[in-house]
């Protein structure tokens, strides 16, 4: 079987690459359009033995003009490449792809679908389901994803489930955990997220990630404990620094210097400063799983918000803590009642821990996508049983 994945960034999407290194190493062929031949993530599509394809799949809303020129080299390269199913991890390139190619094209096109935010907004969630055609399916990355698909009539045959792996059996390295590196006494409290200014055109006031909230969070946490540090690794995404001056600028109004900004850090390092986290903070307004794998696979004790598939990692009360979007007071309770409870908080971290070492290991994730391919060609006519993260953790 030969498969075509297409990617926007040839530095993020590292999910994807691991991905294709379980799919090639059972026998599959894979092939990558990549925006450039240069990026953090080539040297992962390269060690998956992925032919790599430079070819920007991204629908050119900035510049309508360049639609024509790439959709004619993206037919010619599916022409060249003649895959059984062309995987789309984006929105941008799923729409592009639908587009170029139109509703009717031969070719099996699946939409792995990174995250809900824009099946939560009626204009974009419309667009996109509108514009797929007999041959398109989706693998939803969540259980909450497939749930708005099947909610705004997506057949559910045309629907299949699968969490984004990742290498859970990674080993610390010699980098130090954030508290040796920034030498913190205290309890460490915070988290490790790129710093995304509100989206205005979607009604956002404040980022997605919610860092208002965190620090709103942390200053009344420091109020009630003198021990408590909060610490924010990562920077503003994308161009500038505005927000994340404004963010300081808040924190040092809630907590003074006791929340530490500690600044981007390499994508390979990032996992290893958890090692000196007490607490795990993660509350954004829209998520798929993302942000609090690593610290749970990490042991540390994570409180996160009960949007998106969240909810299906950080089990309440089994495997963390969930609270309400938005609401920086609950989350402050929250904080205090983890660090009050270090035993129980220790426990439900090491469960959490047993459960992303499953549900997220991309040797299971990866046979998963094999089987859906089958599924897609009618190779084979059984569809692949849907991960249960309760079901899982009721054995733990």
């Amino acid at each position: 079987m030969r498969v075509l994945h297409v990617v926007k960034t040839s530095d993020g999407a590292r999910w994807a690459a691991l991905q294709a290194g379980v799919l090639t190493r059972a026998g599959i062929e894979v092939h990558v359009a990549v925006p450039s031949a240069e990026g953090e993530a080539i040297p992962v599509w390269n060690q998956a033995g992925a032919v790599i394809h430079v070819l920007d799949c991204s629908l050119p809303l900035q510049a309508p003009l360049l639609f024509s020129e790439r959709a004619r080299k993206a037919r010619s390269l599916i022409a060249r490449v003649q895959p059984d199913i062309i995987h789309s991890h984006f929105v941008t390139t799923t729409m592009f792809l639908r587009l170029a190619l139109g509703r009717n094209h031969p070719v099996p096109r699946l939409f792995q679908v990174p995250g809900p935010l824009h099946l939560e907004h009626a204009l974009y969630r419309r667009v996109e389901t509108a514009t797929a055609g007999g041959s398109d399916y989706w693998i939803a990355s969540s259980r909450y994803t497939r749930h708005l698909y099947l909610a705004h009539h997506v057949p559910a045959e045309r629907i299949f489930l699968s969490y984004y792996g990742f290498r859970v059996d990674r080993k610390n390295s010699e980098h130090a955990g954030i508290r040796a590196r920034l030498a913190l006494d205290g309890r460490v409290v915070g988290n490790i997220n790129y710093m995304y200014p509100p989206k205005y055109y979607l009604g956002q006031i404040k980022g997605l990630k919610r860092h208002e909230d965190v620090i709103e969070a942390l200053g009344i946490a420091c109020r009630r404990r003198e021990d408590v540090v909060g610490v924010l690794v990562g920077g503003q995404w994308g161009k500038g620094r505005r927000y994340e001056e404004r963010l300081r600028r808040q924190a040092a109004r809630v907590a003074g210097p006791r929340i530490v900004f500690a600044g981007k850090v390499p994508h390979e390092n990032a996992a290893d400063l958890w090692q000196g986290f007490d607490l795990a903070v993660h509350v954004p307004v829209s998520e798929n799983c993302g942000g609090v794998i690593e610290p749970l696979l990490a042991g540390v004790p994570t409180i996160a918000s009960s949007v998106g598939g969240l909810p299906e990692v950080v089990l309440d009360g089994v495997t963390g803590w969930l609270v309400p979007p938005a609401s920086p007071a609950k989350l402050g309770d929250a904080i205090i009642y983890a660090l009050d409870n270090e035993d129980e908080a220790r426990r439900m971290a090491l469960r959490g821990q047993r459960l992303v070492k499953s549900m997220f290991d991309v040797n299971r994730t990866g046979a998963e996508i094999a089987a859906i391919y089958e599924t897609i060609t009618q190779r084979s006519s059984a569809r692949p049983a849907m991960f249960d993260p309760e079901a899982f953790a009721a054995n733990l």
